[in-house]
């Protein structure tokens, strides 16, 4: 047997990026049935070429009886295994003399048909054993190149890449010639990788032109790589050296992957280009260029190129309305969807589960949770089966809305239909049921996702557990689940020690946070910038400046660079502890660094510099804000009327708050909390209630403490009747009036003296189901003692009774 020749050079360097997949197989016995096989390829020579179609519906089946043929019963160890492989080579040869023959007969059909067939038995890695056949047995055939060549053909079809590249070298180093169909087989199987655009030069190399085809399937290959530049650069430079004509597809797919990357008007343009060639736009083509400009908001445009490809009798699919519909939903803009619905049932397209979902999405993302859920079921009613990813689109808008028992009852139908979660689906449920603290939930649908076996947890699902059990301060918790995450997953990262170090540095829990921080190094993985900005963040929540000071240098020192959170958590323990000189020079050392602070660092220089009434400097801070491109966002703001209003300067808290409507920011309720607290500590309640009446006038959303702190302040300035009515009005508003915030009213109208008025108090108390504590009483009843309304302690005392006290 000749040694085997050499692989190419440019096929020797594709090799070792394919894994070899090798099945086990056994070998094909063959026995008397062999003998028959000459007549059957003679009685198969005798078929006219009209008849070739049946002919090749007859090949498979003819080799799947030879394949399943019965073996001779033969014991004998090493023997019996050369039988085999015996009878294995001489079906193989068999198979190939069939080929021959067919081929003699220009059958090409069958011919592939037989090869499919047989690549398919001998499975992976069969390349050498059949290259070793054809090379010894038939190499003087006159229609053995055409069968070397149909056999890598029939490996690159069935997706064998290993093997076809090896018979592919054989091929060359023999020297003969590979088909173009041959090679765009191939590239198309590698097309997803690197690989193919070096086969297409070695096709170039060897002298074989690329067709049309060709030229698509490595431009659709780096298009599917997000290579969109080189794929754009192949064309120019095919229709620069009229190379190739391109067809209607080759352009279809160039747009669609400029579409996918925003690039819409670029997409377009090949519109004239396609002309050009004397190409004619298919309803692929509008559709991509519809889907892409809908993606992008450009809606007008989008409708418009709609109506004038209808109008000239292009008939779209009911992709297209979906990608009308979706970027409607993409707007906000759900009101124009029935009209694209209504549009397509005059073409006589009925709206399918896609357009249903879609539209449920867009009612659930602006938060009509209601809306979706009704849409789903008038699609039950029309017979329609939901699938996963319309439940998981209501699953998700239910858990922002935190309606556990619609939820449950979602998933009792998922579970009911018999309908299968995928891993997304599961991702909601974690991810939900985390957020909203039910992290034991979280927990039993991440033992259910491990137990379905087909669906595994990910590391985004895991990285959801650590995050909610460490938000709630179950930091045990957490460091048992790492543990286990890391025993069985061994996760390669740091994030998941990231979180529970964080964790334990927002309790001030530093010593376990410095213990995990050393279970990462000894693991082999390197600590980040995070896990260092969670350890500084931890000693200054404990107050060992010094120490925090000692780890921001060390930092700097270990090589990892800091960010504008490290220096800014340290500055805002400065800033805490008064030490605002050394903030500053923080600061200083910050930008000299080219470390560009964010609003929030900006935001504790505000704070530091209010605390020390140093006023000017911190107005001065917004104005180095604007020069250095950084927006000031509420939080700023809230910061420097914080300061004023802590100072009392009631004009300068007010003149900050103009600005902000100025620079068009919405100002928060805490910003209100300020403002209001401010003016009733300055005794300027009437203000204060004027403000706040405006502001309820307005729709502006506020917060319980503005309606309390005015409530305390009309008590302690003998407003009582002020005080009941806007008692009413909070409880009105929808907020849960506590016994703190009835108590601190009645202690104020008690010291004024406004009994009756206290007692006004109790009955709305007990008209909102809040019942009154020993305290409440205590102090009515010396308020009573006080002004000698003794003729009101037994009124007060059966109350007392009624309530339990």
């Amino acid at each position: 047997m000749p040694s085997r020749p050499r692989l190419p050079l440019r096929l020797l360097l594709l090799l070792p990026h394919l894994r070899r997949h090798r099945p086990s197989r056994s070998p094909v016995p063959v026995r008397r049935l062999l003998s028959y096989y000459p007549s059957s390829a003679a009685a198969a020579a005798e078929v006219t070429e009209s008849e070739e179609d049946a002919v090749a519906g007859m090949v498979l089946p003819f080799f799947g009886r030879m394949a399943g043929a019965p073996r001779l019963e033969y014991k004998g160890g090493a023997a019996w295994d050369g039988q085999e492989e015996f009878e294995r080579e001489a079906s193989i040869v068999a198979r190939f003399e069939f080929c021959h023959e067919l081929l003699r007969e220009r059958r090409w059909r069958e011919t592939r048909a037989a090869l499919t067939q047989l690549v398919s038995e001998q499975g992976s890695g069969s390349a050498s054993t059949l290259c070793d056949i054809l090379w010894n047995r038939f190499r003087g055939c006159d229609s053995n190149c055409s069968v070397w060549d149909a056999l890598a053909n029939s490996y690159a079809r069935a997706q064998m890449v290993h093997d076809a590249l090896y018979v592919l070298s054989k091929m060359s180093s023999l020297k003969m010639q590979i088909s173009v169909f041959t090679y765009e087989s191939l590239l198309y199987g590698l097309r997803k990788t690197d690989m193919a655009l070096k086969l297409f030069e070695e096709m170039e190399s060897c002298g074989i032109s690329p067709s049309e085809f060709s030229h698509s399937i490595i431009i659709d290959g780096l298009c599917k790589q997000d290579k969109v530049g080189e794929a754009l650069s192949i064309l120019q430079e095919a229709r620069k050296e009229e190379k190739f004509k391109p067809l209607g597809m080759t352009f279809n797919i160039l747009m669609s992957a400029l579409c996918n990357w925003g690039f819409v008007q670029s997409a377009t343009s090949f519109l004239s280009l396609m002309l050009k060639y004397g190409l004619i736009p298919d309803r692929y083509t509008y559709s991509t260029l519809i889907h892409g400009l809908c993606k992008v908001g450009s809606m007008e445009e989008a409708l418009n190129l709609f109506e004038r490809v209808t109008k000239e009798g292009t008939e779209l699919e009911i992709v297209t309305y979906n990608s009308l519909i979706n970027g409607y939903r993409l707007l906000g803009l759900t009101r124009e969807i029935p009209k694209i619905i209504q549009m397509m049932r005059c073409q006589g397209i009925e709206p399918d589960l896609v357009t249903y979902t879609i539209l449920i999405a867009g009612h659930c993302e602006s938060g009509d949770v209601e809306e979706g859920m009704k849409i789903k079921k008038d699609v039950l009613d029309q017979g329609l089966q939901l699938n996963i990813v319309t439940y998981s689109v209501l699953l998700n808008a239910l858990f922002k809305k935190g309606l556990f028992y619609e939820i449950d009852n979602l998933l009792g139908e998922i579970y009911n239909i018999g309908l299968d979660m995928d891993v997304i689906a599961y991702s909601i449920l974690i991810h939900g049921y985390c957020k909203l603290g039910q992290i034991e939930r979280a927990l039993q649908v991440c033992d259910v996702m491990c137990s379905s076996q087909r669906v595994m947890p990910t590391s985004l699902n895991h990285l959801s557990i650590l995050l909610g059990l460490c938000k709630n301060e179950l930091l045990v918790e957490a460091r048992w689940y790492l543990e286990n995450v890391a025993s069985k997953y061994q996760p390669t990262d740091v994030v998941f020690y990231n979180v529970v170090i964080d964790g334990y540095a927002k309790i001030g829990d530093i010593d376990n946070a410095v213990c995990l921080y050393h279970q990462i190094t000894v693991a082999g993985m390197w600590p980040t910038i995070i896990t260092c900005n969670s350890l500084l963040y931890g000693y200054c929540k404990i107050g060992d400046l010094q120490l925090a000071e000692s780890y921001f240098r060390a930092i700097q020192l270990s090589g990892l660079v800091p960010t504008e959170v490290t220096y800014t958590t340290l500055m805002d323990a400065l800033s805490e502890a008064g030490e605002v000189n050394t903030m500053l020079s923080i600061f200083d050392e910050m930008v000299a660094k080219r470390i560009k602070p964010n609003a929030v660092t900006y935001s504790v220089i505000i704070k530091g510099l209010c605390k020390q009434l140093r006023f000017d400097e911190a107005i001065n801070v917004l104005s180095d804000m604007d020069r250095e491109g950084v927006n000031a966002d509420p939080i700023t703001y809230n910061t420097l009327i914080q300061g004023f209003c802590e100072s009392r300067n009631i004009q300068m808290a007010f003149h900050i708050h103009d600005v902000m409507l100025y620079r068009g920011l919405v100002p928060t309720p805490v910003t209100y909390n300020f403002l209001i607290n401010v003016l009733c500590l300055k005794g300027k309640v009437i203000q204060a209630e004027i403000l706040l009446e405006s502001l309820r006038e307005k729709g502006i959303e506020l917060r319980k403490f503005a309606y309390t702190t005015l409530i305390k302040a009309q008590c302690a300035k003998g407003m009582p009747i002020r005080a009941v009515l806007l008692v009413n009005k909070l409880l009105d508003a929808g907020f849960e009036a506590s016994i703190e915030d009835f108590s601190a009213a009645i202690n104020r109208l008690c010291k004024r003296q406004f009994v009756k008025e206290a007692f006004l108090f109790v009955q709305i108390m007990l008209s909102a189901n809040i019942y009154p504590d020993s305290q409440i009483y205590h102090v009515l009843g010396r308020a009573l003692q006080k002004r000698n309304e003794l003729v009101y302690l037994p009124v007060l005392h059966a109350l007392a009774v009624k309530t339990g006290i």
